[in-house]
């Protein structure tokens, strides 16, 4: 398909609310298709569609060989709790220690309509709560309790 741009902090897009997809067709298709492409580009873990400007509910996690298309996700239930680092394709500046739990179960759409719950733990449960919190306008960064910046190069 075709990779996007992605928006950086600072962008205000990023900071919206995601409305729901309501249509399950070949416009969601492609931005699925998209959103892979343009991780794969970046080799990233997720992105979600407010990161390539699309105010919808949807993103990707690839993680340990399992991709998973989150179309209007939904975290049902959540235990343990975890600190790790994080950083995010659309914040150059830093990384951070985020709290998190250590355990999920979601719910969601795939691309076809079908409702869909999943279970995650560790770091897997962290990259999908990180692309969910994109998609209500929320930044690894909000939540970090400790700042890691960055080195610039010359």
């Amino acid at each position: 398909m075709a990779t996007r741009k992605i928006i950086k902090e600072g962008d205000p897009n990023l900071r919206k609310v995601c409305r729901p997809v309501e249509k399950f067709d070949q416009r969601l298709w492609d931005l699925l298709d998209d959103l892979k492409d343009t991780l794969h580009e970046v080799s990233g873990l997720g992105l979600a569609s407010p990161q390539v400007n699309v105010l919808r509910r949807v993103a990707i996690v690839e993680y340990d060989d399992v991709l998973l298309e989150l179309v209007n996700p939904v975290l049902l239930e959540s235990e343990g709790e975890c600190l790790d680092n994080e950083g995010c394709l659309s914040v150059d500046s830093c990384r951070g220690i985020v709290k998190r739990p250590q355990k999920i179960k979601i719910e969601y759409f795939d691309r076809f309509g079908e409702k869909r719950r999943f279970e995650a733990e560790d770091y897997f449960a962290r990259a999908i709560l990180h692309e969910m919190d994109h998609l209500d306008g929320i930044l690894f960064t909000d939540k970090m309790v400790k700042r890691i910046e960055l080195k610039r190069g010359r």
